[in-house]
């Protein structure tokens, strides 16, 4: 997939549900029941154990219209490896030119990620498809809407913040996308190996971003 079909389909279905969890026999559960649940973009995080094999796993079940993408991601190996793997696009909590120059190489999507007007206009520069405004709950929602005045041409979703029902908002503020945790999957839902409460999350939030 090209990262521009990729960008397209993040931008369609506006959650990226973000995985972090400790133990990787948990994730065939948490995959399914956020299928179940209507989620199309799905990011493991590189903090995940075992991450690669879980990158390779999403994207040999994935539907054909879901996406799979790498997150936490820092270095230039790890997006060779994790794309290798199968990861359609790359997530990163800093903006880095090896892994935004790796990533453009490779025609993935890079989401790298930024916090001042400065440092998101450069990382757009530097070839990010999407700049992940990270922790966006620091900033808030107001925050998006004064950076986009100026810079409209800019493509934001925020990691951090974003909870089931507040999504949508997001989006009107001027986000493009929004990546979703620990609310998606939340710890008491994993500690207790409730994953129909995860497909319910699940459903919760793309429900709530319809007509947006």
């Amino acid at each position: 997939m090209t990262r521009k079909k990729t960008v397209e389909l993040i931008e369609r279905h506006k959650a990226v549900a973000v995985l972090r969890f400790p133990k990787p026999e948990q994730f065939e559960p948490i995959f399914e029941a956020l299928i179940e649940g209507g989620i199309k973009v799905l990011e493991v995080t590189m903090t995940v154990p075992k991450a690669l094999e879980l990158i390779e796993k999403a994207a040999r079940q994935a539907p054909s219209d879901m996406v799979i993408g790498a997150g936490s991601v820092i270095d230039r190996e790890s997006v060779k490896k994790t794309v290798d793997a199968g990861a359609e696009f790359i997530v990163s909590p800093i903006v880095k030119d090896e892994v935004l120059d790796e990533a453009n190489k490779l025609d993935k999507a890079v989401l790298p990620g930024a916090f001042t007007p400065t440092e998101i206009q450069k990382a757009w520069e530097a070839g990010a498809d999407v700049v992940k405004v990270f922790p966006a709950n620091i900033v808030g929602m107001p925050f998006f809407k004064a950076v986009k005045a100026p810079l409209p041409h800019l493509k934001l979703m925020p990691t951090g913040g974003v909870s089931l029902t507040n999504a949508n908002e997001w989006i009107e503020a001027g986000a493009c996308a929004v990546g979703v945790g620990s609310s998606l999957v939340d710890k008491k839902a994993l500690a207790e190996e409730d994953y129909d409460q995860i497909r319910k999350n699940a459903e919760i939030i793309i429900n709530n971003l319809k007509g947006v």
